[in-house]
């Protein structure tokens, strides 16, 4: 075997020299934030009934199944919403109001779900008015008399001698007092037509804590952002959320309410969403954390001609079972409490365990929305209780939630995970992604094999980056995914300003076909 000097020029060849380090190995990046995989609408997750409705309502109307799947579940909260609570563990209870929104481009025939799903809570509210119309008549008339008696008391004590008059003031203080103490209620309300935060909480006030808002259009969204007033108004639809104490004072009237209880179930178009990202109004708020999203896709130009029709055993149901939950709960003045099984406790703390790394405000998959994600388990609950109300009706406070309904809920929480991060990216919630796609056209227009931090803060948008401080997350999310390395910072000891942080870019970036 012949051997070669080891100051052979041939030995050498190729080998990396101490001036020049051998170049680093790059693994293909891993994509940002791109079009999601949206979860189907889990409709075995609903009850018998009210499953075979949903389906049957998406079949006659060629329309999503999930439009009409979140609008059930706003109309059972209509029915429980006020009246009922879910005892989770402890101290923790959760009303069953629901704010539920559906985006669907137009022509997709959101009007005729509606109507076909609300229409029994109508009948309920007309069958409400007519039991309560002889209570109504009733007082009206007790408060008439009360308040005449009174006037003429006063007219009487008013022109009295001195001799009998501080008992004739003293009667017409008490028929004063009288008249007063008598209340009129209210003609019955389920459905709330005007929309603006005074007569919302106007009409809670006089419905016991609570009403619904059900719309097939975002008018609401702007009625919030300040259409009518000009700035934002969105007290009473937060703790109309959460049941917080709401106290109004008007000029003509104060307005109290311990737990308020507003349930809203809305479809709207997807240009409303991406206004609502430019809302500042609605930023920080935590408004848009308090809703349960559904993005579906459109079934306009794949529709069936001559769809099969809803049979009407399947609609006669449905209205009844509707008529029958919200006829009943609205008896109650102290909210029925809706207990779960320990099985379904475990359930739902199993799920809270998956969720709360999901919420790590870094590297969580929900970490930009954690204010939404933070909401989620005690919207599942409130959504078991929903499901577990409509199992069993008039009788859901006389036994507990089972673990299979809250593995029902846990489902439709999945889908609504995979369909909020979906609406949050139409509302630009994700802005680290978003500054980081802009760091990555920047990189790719200027081919850079290395860049630093100053050199690119030349070339973006000062509108976007105002600071260096605000090009650090992009940096480390594009670092994370393997599109640049941050190199060492190398100090000379000199003074001056200290060197610019450097990065190696990917060379897919600099050549694409590398």
């Amino acid at each position: 075997m012949t051997t070669q000097p080891v100051d052979s020029p041939d030995l050498w060849a190729g080998l990396p020299t101490l001036d020049e380090p051998p170049a680093p190995v790059w693994e293909d990046p891993v994509p940002l934030a791109g079009p999601r995989k949206l979860a189907d609408f889990p409709v075995d997750a609903l009850p018998g009934w009210l499953r075979e409705f949903v389906a049957a309502v998406s079949e006659e109307t060629q329309t999503p199944v999930d439009l009409a799947g979140c609008i059930a579940l706003s109309v059972l909260a209509t029915a429980a919403g006020g009246r009922s609570v879910v005892e989770v563990r402890g101290n923790w209870r959760e009303p069953t109001n629901l704010y539920v929104v559906v985006s669907l481009p137009p022509a997709n025939r959101k009007s005729a779900v509606f109507a076909l799903l609300t229409d029994p809570l109508y009948e309920a509210e007309k069958q409400l008015r007519t039991l309560t119309q002889p209570t109504i008549v009733e007082a009206e008339m007790t408060a008439r008399l009360a308040k005449e008696a009174a006037d003429k008391a006063a007219s009487k004590a008013a022109t009295a001698g001195a001799d009998e008059r501080d008992e004739l003031v003293a009667t017409a203080i008490a028929l004063a007092q009288t008249a007063d103490s008598v209340t009129v209620p209210a003609k019955p309300q389920l459905l709330a037509d005007d929309t603006t935060a005074e007569t919302v909480t106007s009409r809670m006030a006089e419905q016991g804590g609570r009403i619904s808002v059900m719309s097939a259009e975002g008018d609401i969204f702007d009625i919030i952002a300040g259409r009518y007033s000009g700035k934002p108004n969105m007290g009473v639809f937060l703790k109309g959320h959460a049941g917080d104490r709401l106290k109004v004072d008007r000029q003509t009237r104060e307005e109290y309410i311990e737990h308020p209880a507003l349930t809203m179930g809305l479809c709207v178009q997807p240009q409303v969403l991406d206004d609502i990202g430019r809302q500042e109004g609605f930023k920080g708020r935590g408004l848009l954390g308090r809703f349960l999203y559904s993005v579906p896709e459109s079934m306009v130009g794949h529709r069936k001609i001559e769809p099969d029709p809803i049979l009407d055993q399947v609609k006669e149901t449905y209205r009844r079972h509707v008529l029958d939950l919200t006829l009943f709960l609205a008896e109650w003045t102290d909210p029925a409490v809706i207990q779960l099984t320990p099985e379904a406790n475990a359930a739902l703390k199993a799920f809270q365990a998956r969720l709360e790394p999901m919420l790590e405000a870094r590297s969580g998959t929900l970490g930009h929305i954690n204010d939404w994600g933070g909401k989620l388990a005690g919207a599942t609950a409130r959504i078991a209780a929903l499901l577990h109300l409509a199992q069993h009706l008039t009788k859901g406070h006389t036994v507990p939630v089972a673990e299979a309904t809250m593995r029902d809920a846990i489902a439709l929480a999945d889908y609504f995970t995979s369909h909020g991060l979906a609406a949050f990216d139409a509302m630009g919630a994700d802005h680290t992604t978003a500054r980081a796609q802009s760091v990555l056209e920047a990189l790719r227009t200027h081919r850079w094999a290395d860049v630093s931090k100053r050199d690119l803060m030349v070339k973006l948008s000062r509108s976007e980056f105002p600071t260096a401080a605000d090009l650090d997350p992009a940096l480390s999310l594009l670092e994370d995914h393997g599109y640049v390395r941050a190199q060492p910072v190398v100090r000379t000891g000199g003074r001056g300003r200290p060197p610019s942080p450097r990065y190696l870019v990917h060379p897919r970036l600099t050549d694409p076909i590398a």
